[in-house]
């Protein structure tokens, strides 16, 4: 049976599946089918896994829905209630119902996830080698790795970009065309970005379809009497007070006079105030007003929805947008002043200037007085100090009994040269000369993947929770899974090379303060108990 904390959304009996008799059940997130006689699911299908539906033509003696799912395969389930094909049909009706209004979310939510992961392992090879390296080889789950690649890239990305909703079209209404269904009546397709965009234009639409679907009337029949209704038709008839849609054509009347009511923000924009006047000197007053509305009142309704339709998107689009209420009042003004202001008509403005004080004009006017305490040198004892350099010169002799000895100076170089005692471990190549460009990127990506275990492990210190403790631990033996799954094999592929250079003595001092860390918190916790 279905766990205790899923939600029963609808069970429908005397549903077959391969010529055996069972029960369907729709819960939250899966579809499942259980056999008659047992209590145990043996079909359960996620929505997630669901691509779409399909239903039998009502020509087909069978009344059937097919479950195509996203791998290719489908499920086919008879419906066979004894009651008879009325019964049947309002069955599989149900089930499909519910189904066209959970599968556009869970589709929507995975499609979405899956692109974000794409774009990041995309964008990024070095987290995308880190996926290679950790989850394909099975070190880490893919949940784990995710858990904190994708919360870190996303939360970056969200403070770079805003998110942006998608707009209504103008026109969604025009698109939903009805197709005739032999039998003197329309048939409506509606998807899912149809009636989300049904519900943005008429938000009282919405309220109706929460207080109305599923407790009062089903999907099918709340979107059969919304185009039937004088609300969706009200721009041909007048309004109905029998009609479940006739609160709304009043409420959008309520919402028109707010609206107007309220002051235009910008007063460059405010269209209200422009009107024709044709008072002044020999001229009388001419009111058109009354013949002009009587004029146009056939397209009033017109106007007025069209009005209205422009005021609800605008309001969506309004609240979408992250508030910036504390830098619009000045934004506003500068806008006012650059309408109002031009710049070749202002007068020349002074600027006033601070006047200098100055206790001394001569200091101001002679600048600072040099210091005149210097040391002079006679001509005479230039010329005795250039004499006594040059006797320096001609009496200079060499004096061999401070230099090395030929010997300690053979010795000497034998140290210094390759190979001698003092150059030990070096070679007159440099390291990316002596080693392959395909072990250098070897070892970058086992490298940048240890790096990334060893960051979840020491982010566990200090472990001050159960969820710590057990990751912790859990860490650990990633850590060694990681060692001998990758660090030892390339341990021994260098070995064969033969390389005078430990190139894995760092990635093995990572690793051992660690496992110190970890037996040293082992310990303290043994200690305390």
């Amino acid at each position: 049976m279905s766990r205790s904390s899923e939600e029963v959304l609808l069970i429908v009996n005397h549903v077959r599946q391969k010529k055996t008799d069972g029960t369907m059940y729709l819960m939250g997130e899966r579809l499942a089918w259980m056999p008659g006689g047992k209590d145990t699911f043996t079909i359960s299908h996620l929505y997630a896994d669901i691509k779409s539906q399909k239903i039998s033509p009502d020509t087909k003696d069978k009344v059937q829905l097919q479950l195509v799912f996203n791998d290719g395969g489908a499920n086919t389930f008879h419906f066979n209630n004894p009651e008879g094909r009325p019964a049947m049909i309002k069955d599989r009706d149900s089930v499909k119902e519910i189904l066209q209004q959970l599968l556009p979310k869970f589709k929507r939510k995975i499609s979405s996830e899956l692109e974000e992961k794409n774009k990041i392992l995309q964008e990024n090879p070095e987290i995308f080698q880190l996926y290679k390296d950790l989850v394909v080889s099975q070190v880490i789950s893919a949940e784990e790795f995710w858990s904190t690649i994708s919360n870190k890239l996303a939360s970056s990305s969200k403070v770079s970009t805003p998110n942006q909703t998608v707009g209504v079209s103008p026109a969604f209404l025009a698109d939903i065309k009805p197709q005739s269904d032999g039998c003197n009546g329309l048939k409506y397709n509606l998807t899912a970005d149809i009636i989300e965009s049904i519900f943005k234009t008429y938000p009282m639409v919405r309220k109706k379809h929460a207080e109305s679907v599923p407790h009062q009337l089903t999907e099918s029949e709340f979107w059969t009497r919304f185009f039937q209704s004088h609300y969706f038709h009200r721009d041909r008839m007048n309004v109905g007070n029998k009609d479940l849609f006739s609160d709304c054509a009043k409420n959008d009347e309520e919402e028109m006079k707010e609206e107007m009511s309220k002051q235009v923000k910008n007063p460059m924009m405010d269209l209200t105030t422009i009107s024709d006047n044709s008072l002044g000197e020999e001229y009388r007053v001419i009111s058109e007003g009354g013949a002009r509305k009587s004029a146009n009142q056939i397209n009033v309704s017109m106007i007025k929805r069209f009005n209205h339709h422009s005021t609800m998107v605008l309001k969506a689009s309004v609240k979408s947008l992250p508030s910036t209420s504390t830098d619009e009042p000045p934004h506003k003004k500068r806008i006012i002043q650059e309408m109002i202001q031009f710049e070749d008509l202002e007068e020349e403005s002074k600027k006033d200037s601070v006047s200098l004080r100055l206790d001394k004009m001569e200091r101001y006017l002679h600048g600072p007085t040099p210091v005149t305490a210097c040391r002079y040198t006679s001509s005479q004892t230039v010329l005795h100090a250039s004499q006594t350099v040059n006797n320096d010169i001609n009496t200079w002799s060499l004096d061999f009994n401070n230099i090395l000895t030929g010997n300690s100076a053979v010795g000497v170089l034998g140290e210094l040269s390759p190979g001698g005692a003092l150059m030990q471990g070096t070679s007159h190549q440099q390291l990316h000369q002596m080693i392959p460009k395909d072990i250098q990127q070897e070892i970058r990506q086992q490298y940048s993947a240890l790096c990334e275990l060893l960051r979840h492990f020491w982010n566990c210190f200090p472990v001050s929770s159960k969820f710590l403790e057990e990751k912790v631990v859990k860490m650990r033996s990633t850590l060694e899974r990681f060692q001998l799954a990758k660090l030892n094999p390339l341990k021994d592929k260098l070995n064969e090379n033969h390389y005078n250079i430990n190139l894995m003595g760092h990635l093995e001092d990572m690793l051992s303060a660690a496992y110190t860390k970890f037996d040293t918190w082992q310990m303290k916790k043994k200690t305390k108990r």
